[in-house]
């Protein structure tokens, strides 16, 4: 049984997601000291060049080499600049189950590159993986990424009651932890049909969408 996935890239109208590599250290260093990312991932803050480094050399690629899941690159296809990244981890591969992460850059939010790239990692888990469940766990204050979930198709299954440890900034600009519910949502093939739909006839949606 396959217990690893490829090393692969996945292309969409707009965008390339694709293994991380060195040109991705400096965007992707600005990228996770954005001030969404610092409130609602358990990223270290302030994120430096050497984390940045040990993700995109060891971190990023033992995901993939390990078992655990796959994390790539979001990058324009146009303009080659890192647009987010996401990211499938905790993955079963008995029950063909994995749950997808996803960050974007603040320049880039409003234009709908968190729903493109995650729908397009849904349909290749579930048309060429084989892959029987994906599930996303967002924040309750996290509205961006919730609209995201619901965007492609996804189900809320319920509540995860104080489950997550999000941060909060004071006015004179230090972080605190603060817990939080996370919301539970899966996608499964069948529900692609209904993202499918809809996303192709309207193009690319436009809100604030991030982590």
């Amino acid at each position: 049984m396959t217990t690893t996935f490829p090393d692969v890239s996945i292309s969409t109208e707009r965008l390339v997601l694709r293994p991380y590599d060195d040109t991705d250290i400096p965007a992707h260093t600005e990228m996770m000291n954005d001030e969404l990312v610092v409130a609602w991932t358990s990223a270290p803050h302030p994120y430096t060049t050497a984390h940045a480094e040990e993700w995109v050399h060891r971190a990023a690629p033992a995901e993939r080499t390990s078992g655990r899941g796959l994390a790539l690159a979001v990058t324009e296809f146009l303009t080659q600049r890192l647009v987010g990244t996401v990211h499938l981890r905790h993955t079963d591969w008995r029950t063909r189950s994995t749950e997808i992460a996803y960050i974007t850059a603040s320049w880039a939010r409003g234009e709908g590159y968190a729903t493109e790239s995650v729908l397009a990692v849904a349909r290749w888990l579930f048309r060429e993986q084989r892959f029987e469940r994906l599930e996303l766990r967002t924040a309750a204050g996290n509205t961006a990424s919730q609209q995201v979930a619901q965007k492609i198709g996804c189900l809320s299954e319920g509540v995860l009651r104080s489950a997550w440890i999000a941060r909060a900034q004071a006015e004179d600009g230090t972080w605190a932890e603060t817990r939080t519910d996370l919301i539970v949502w899966s996608l499964l093939p069948e529900d692609l049909e209904g993202a499918d739909g809809p996303y192709a006839r309207t193009g690319h949606p436009s809100y604030p969408d991030w982590n």
